[in-house]
């Protein structure tokens, strides 16, 4: 015996954990008055390896921007999604401007786009890099149409005359189960408004651009004029992990936990605070 211990016993670690997973920010919201689309949140995913069991993981799931309101400007960024380690960054806002110049797109996941004005300015860019696409640089002209918001699988389109740019289209993932596109960027404002981009962008309007979607991350579509209406889309975390293991959420987390076959659990979180954590036995 060595102490209470027996000579040549063995020993086996807790097993660890591995958690595929899928984050999206909360998409950045349109702008007003020239308005360009909003940028989608941040979208990533990979797998974290050896997670300690018994252990809470921070967890949120980030809001998108709250939409401009009815006055000329720009709109507002998404906030963070995060699990353990891995931030997804909020999405860019769209430019806007009461004064006919043109007004950058803000940095985020995806960039949001650029509001019309003389002289032009430029698109939001994506960053941190690879988790979604600039947005556009609006075209110089006399209609008021800006550019589209960046997506996370394509860059926002620029206007065409008086119709806005089309919103960055969004990319599709299957941890789930089945094929589910997300995180598209807002279409500009315009005389005619810029499409949404697929996986849930706003589409840009005159007045009355549309929001992003909820729990997809879109950006939100610009206003050509000045209205309501155009917010970013919030965002989501799915985590996908043995199906030995059981999650355990705290008290602030939304979610719904399913069993799919193939020998995982695959949780989708629709809402979590900043201080929400995710735990694995």
């Amino acid at each position: 015996m060595i102490g209470n211990i027996a000579a040549g016993a063995t020993f086996k670690a807790a097993p660890l954990v591995d958690v595929e997973y899928l984050i999206i920010a909360g998409g950045g919201s349109g702008g007003n008055g020239n308005g360009a689309g909003g940028g989608a949140g941040g979208y990533r995913t990979a797998t974290l390896t050896g997670l300690a069991k018994s252990t809470n993981f921070i967890l949120t799931v980030g809001a998108g921007g709250a939409a401009r309101g009815a006055t000329a400007g720009n709109g507002n960024v998404g906030a963070n999604s995060v699990f353990n380690t891995v931030t997804s960054a909020g999405g860019g806002y769209g430019g806007g401007n009461a004064t006919n110049v043109g007004t950058p797109g803000g940095d985020g996941g995806s960039g949001g786009g650029s509001s019309a004005g003389v002289p032009p300015s430029t698109g939001g860019v994506a960053t941190p890099a690879g988790q979604g696409n600039d947005g556009a640089t609006s075209v110089v002209n006399g209609s008021g149409a800006a550019g589209g918001g960046g997506g996370a699988g394509t860059a926002g389109s620029l206007n065409v005359t008086s119709t806005g740019g089309a919103g960055g289209n969004g990319s599709a993932s299957s941890i789930t189960g089945s094929s589910v596109t997300r995180a598209g960027g807002g279409g500009g404002g315009g005389a005619s408004g810029g499409a949404g981009g697929s996986g849930g962008g706003g589409a840009g309007a005159s007045t009355g651009a549309s929001p992003g979607d909820t729990n997809k991350g879109g950006g939100g579509g610009g206003n050509n004029g000045n209205a309501t209406g155009n917010g970013g889309g919030s965002g989501l975390v799915v985590l996908k992990y043995a199906d030995t293991f059981t999650a355990t959420f705290s008290g602030g987390v939304t979610q719904t936990t399913a069993a799919p076959s193939g020998g995982f659990k695959v949780s989708i979180v629709t809402a979590a605070g900043v201080s929400d954590t995710v735990s694995f036995a």
